[in-house]
């Protein structure tokens, strides 16, 4: 059985960032990259700081729901901002 791919970005909030500081901020919106070999090891693939997708703890972020129109606007917004750092 094949599992439904999010039909937009998924995102999440940063509790914890005690051993990334320079790569993590608290309390900061993050935009999820699927890497479904990480989950299964407990990691996570965000957008840090660098603007560069990395692994980090599973348990440092807290996923968020958005309503899709938000998703689609901030997807739109994070990529603008990859672009300008570029």
């Amino acid at each position: 059985m094949k599992t439904r791919k999010p039909s937009h970005s998924q995102f999440v909030v940063c509790v914890e960032n005690s051993e990334y500081p320079a790569s993590l901020e608290l309390h900061k919106l993050y935009r999820v990259m699927p890497d479904e070999e990480a989950a299964l090891d407990g990691d996570i693939r965000v957008i840090d700081e660098s603007g560069e997708d990395y692994l980090y703890p599973v348990e440092y972020f807290v996923v968020i729901k958005v309503p899709r129109q938000s998703a689609l606007a901030l997807a739109k917004s994070f990529d603008r901002g990859v672009r300008h750092a570029a």
